[in-house]
This record gives C-alpha cells, structure tokens and sequence, in this order.
C-alpha cells in the first residue's frame, strides 16, 4: 500500500508549457485573496469562499474552498505531484519543492502557487487507461490513489505495465464520456429552459428535420403543445400533433391515452419527453400505428443527428463538439 500523499491537478491551457519550464503549479480564485490570511480550518474556508462568492451554491461553495485548503494546507514539501498537461499530452511527475505562496504575477488570474521541481515528462500513451482516467477527475485538485503505484513506477524510471488499450478499458471510456454528456443535455433541456421553452426547442428540432410547426396556445386540446405538418400551410397530410413534457420522471400510459384521444383520423400523435415512458404505455404505443413516444435517449439521438442545423440560441443551451471516442466495433476486429 503506498502512503506516499500523491496529488493530481489540472492548469488552463493558457499556462502553455510556463509550469514546468518554470518550476510551479497554481490554482485561480484569485478573488479570495491570499489563503494564508484565512484561518486553516475548513469551515473557515468555506466561509470566505462564500463572502467572497455570495451567488456561489452550497455545493460549489464546499467543493472549491475544499480545493483551496487542501492545496494551502494538506499539501506538504515532498509530495508527490502528477500534472497531466494537454498543451503537449504529457504526464508531468514532480514533487512539492515549497510552501503555499501567493503570485498574482502569475498567468491566467492563478495566484496561489507552489513550487515543483519536475522529475519527469512522460506520453500520456505510456500510461494504462484506468491511470488515464483517474487522472481525467472533474476536480481541480485531487488525490491519486487506485493507481497511485504505477504514477511512482513511472517517477522511479520503472517499468509498469504497457499501457495497451484493452477492449473493456476502451469501451468504459467511451461510455462513460457518452453517459456524462447526455446527463449534461437532459440536466440543460430541463433547468435551463421554462416549460413554455422546451416547447420551443422541440418545435425547432421538428423544423430542422424539415417540418413546419407551431408552438399552440390553446387548453384543454388533450396535451397538444405543438402542431406540425410537411407543407408551409398546413394543408397536406399528415398533421402531427405533439405533446411535450419537461419531466424526467415515468410517462404513464393515461397520459399517452389523453394525447392519442386528441388525434382525428389521418393525423399523427408524437409525445416527447426527457424521462421515460412505463411498460404500459409502450405496449399502448404498440398497438397504435400513429401514435408514437420519445423518450430523453430519442430525444437526445435526435439532437445528435440535427445539432448542426440549431439556431445559435440552442446551440448556445446546448454547446456541443464533435468528438471521437474508441468504437467497440473497432476494438474487436481481427
């Protein structure tokens, strides 16, 4: 078991390659001041976090001042540093060479420094996935620990083992970047917007799939929030009317019963939602030819195939990137 302390942290680019050309690392929040003017307690910290940042919630308050103290406080002279650089993609290993100091000289408003001497700059290839991805951590700063024996194996010039990618490893990564990113666009869709809103945004994902719609602003129409159609006027079959619910909890089957009972003949019914619907109303769906449900998965596929064709405004709810993560159907070629 290694006892060694062995943090991880993370720079803005706008460093460049200025940390280990010159010996430090640094964290912003320049707006609390210098740290070793608050007292070395955690709720001390909290405190003037929240003075300093009085919009700042409660989660975010506990979060950044516990980063704050533990790089003022916690961190000791010879730790252990592992600074993972994406100017170059190198892993950058040092050691803690001095005290908490405070540089406002310092670039990109990150005053509260620490000097490293670096010992060694190794290719992110070199190292396996699982070390890659605890050193990925959403956190400023953080310890390594699960694989804290390879980081030191590295340190020491030692072999550790080839960081192939294997199948699993790969797979995992992908799906975890798949699954925060549709975290990401069902927590926006659903407090970034009013439910009037959502409305708006689904009638303009219809339209960038070519309909024509219009957000309705009648009640008492079985749920319909939305009515679209091929033509510019309205005219041509089939018209679909679409309800929209701004909930992440189980649509019942009722509630598709009450949109299906707004349908007239020859028109279409389309219930969209960010949750999901209950067996119930699937099995309903399935016995209705047009009627048809979507759920938060659809709707974020549908996202996906269409992002391209948002109005900046959408764009701007949801800023999106094209990326490339490993394929599982790659993986397992011959």
């Amino acid at each position: 078991m290694v006892e060694q302390a062995i943090w991880g942290i993370h720079m803005a680019q706008e460093h460049g390659t200025a940390p280990v050309a010159q010996g430090y690392v640094a964290l912003g929040w320049s707006a609390v001041g210098d740290l070793r003017d608050v007292p070395p307690s955690r709720e001390a910290f909290k405190a003037a976090y929240s003075a300093t940042y009085p919009d700042a919630k409660p989660g975010n308050v506990a979060v950044s001042a516990g980063v704050l103290f533990r790089f003022a406080n916690e961190m000791k002279e010879g730790d252990i540093i592992v600074y993972p650089s994406k100017v170059d993609r190198m892993v950058n290993i040092g050691s803690v060479s001095g005290d908490y100091r405070f540089d406002a000289a310092l670039p990109e408003d990150c005053p509260n420094m620490r000097r490293v001497q670096w010992h060694r700059s190794i290719p992110r290839a070199s190292f396996s996935q699982p070390a890659l991805n605890e050193i990925g951590s959403a956190l400023t700063l953080f310890r390594v620990s699960s694989n804290a024996d390879e980081f030191l194996a590295a340190l020491e010039g030692q072999a550790f083992e080839a960081a192939e990618i294997d199948e699993v490893s790969a797979e995992r990564a992908a799906a975890q970047v798949q699954e925060s990113t549709e975290d990401f666009i069902i927590k926006r869709l659903k407090t970034g917007q009013s439910s009037y809103q959502f409305e708006h945004f689904v009638a303009h994902l219809l339209k960038c799939m070519g309909y024509f719609s219009r957000v309705t602003q009648a009640s008492g129409d079985g749920g319909v929030d939305i009515i679209a159609h091929r033509d510019e006027l309205g005219f041509e079959p089939p018209i679909i009317k679409v309800q929209c619910k701004q909930v992440v909890s189980t649509i019942g089957r009722p509630e598709v019963q009450q949109l299906h009972g707004a349908i007239e003949r020859g028109e279409h019914g389309l219930f969209v939602t960010l949750g999901g619907f209950s067996a119930d109303a699937r099995t309903f769906e399935r016995t209705k030819p047009n009627l048809r449900l979507v759920d938060g998965e659809t709707l974020i596929e549908l996202i996906y195939a269409h992002y391209e064709k948002f109005e900046p405004r959408y764009q701007m709810l949801l800023p999106l990137t094209r990326s490339y993560v490993p394929s599982p159907v790659g993986l397992t070629q011959e």
